[in-house]
């Protein structure tokens, strides 16, 4: 079974570690070799640029792929997205020379050069708002071609915007909103590709799940346990289990939102609780 990932750009790193995170490890990190065996007998990955994976996962020749949402619209490829992987967050936006009176994307006149690799969705966006554009394709460098005089404006992904500071470029118009995807064919037959999928998927789900999460354990004694059950959150409810000691003592556990952790340990104390742990977790499995 193969696996296709990016091989460059701002998804590679996040990429890896996930699949390092369900404990699929890349037997090569030499970015030359493409195609790589992993700690998984049943699984070997590619690496490809971010914008092929769409077209190698619906010819089946991956089972699964990661790579933007952006390339996965751009592709028109008929694959399932099925899970939002939270990473490489951007938007896809319109953006002209801070220089130019162009406020509204309804402020360009018919013939205004855009420079994209988007070229897709680019023709569909301006279709929609009836404006007649040149578009002018590119693989790269894209907020450079205004400064050059090889477009008016240009349509790339922006994460902070500060490229586009850089470039004298202000955004006009958002388009579309992207982040990284676990992407699959929308048809697949074979039954050990099926269950890989299957694997795959839940290990990811349960890494996505264990984000913000903490596990906190402590010791109760056995007169103040109610008081502080009541200001313990739980995903199902708190795990409560005796300790055989010479007084009377609980041990209760956990899960956690991380941002409550400060509050609720003072709470937890002023009630009684005794010999707090707080704990990461990798993985939650429903």
């Amino acid at each position: 079974m193969l696996m296709a990932i990016p091989s460059k750009g701002r998804l590679v790193e996040p990429t890896v570690n996930l699949l390092q995170a369900i404990g699929i490890k890349l037997q090569s990190i030499d970015e030359r070799a493409l195609i790589t065996s992993t700690s998984w007998h049943d699984l070997n990955v590619v690496r490809v640029r971010p914008e092929d994976i769409p077209s190698i996962v619906e010819s089946g020749a991956a089972i699964l792929g990661i790579t933007g949402h952006d390339y996965v619209v751009e592709s028109e490829a008929n694959v399932e997205e099925v899970l939002d992987l939270g990473f490489g967050k951007g938007e896809l936006v319109l953006a002209v020379p801070s220089s130019l009176k162009i406020e509204h994307p309804e402020d360009i006149s018919d013939g205004f050069r855009v420079a994209t690799k988007y070229v897709n969705i680019a023709k569909k966006y301006f279709d929609k708002i009836g404006k007649k554009v040149k578009l002018v394709k590119v693989s790269g460098s894209v907020e450079v071609m205004p400064l050059l005089g090889a477009a008016d404006g240009i349509i790339d992904v922006m994460s902070t915007g500060t490229t586009l500071k850089l470039h004298g470029l202000k955004v006009i118009d958002k388009i579309l909103s992207s982040s990284a995807r676990l992407i699959k064919p929308v048809s697949i037959d074979n039954s050990e590709a099926k269950y890989v999928i299957n694997k795959i998927v839940t290990l990811v789900k349960s890494v996505l799940n264990s984000i913000g999460k903490r596990l906190i354990l402590m010791n109760v004694p056995d007169e103040v346990l109610n008081n502080v059950l009541t200001v313990l959150p739980a995903m199902e409810g708190p795990m409560v289990a005796r300790i055989v000691s010479g007084k009377p003592m609980w041990e209760v556990l956990t899960v956690v939102n991380e941002d409550e952790l400060p509050d609720l340990i003072m709470k937890l104390k002023s009630r009684g609780a005794k010999d707090i742990l707080v704990l990461s977790i990798e993985k939650v499995i429903p």
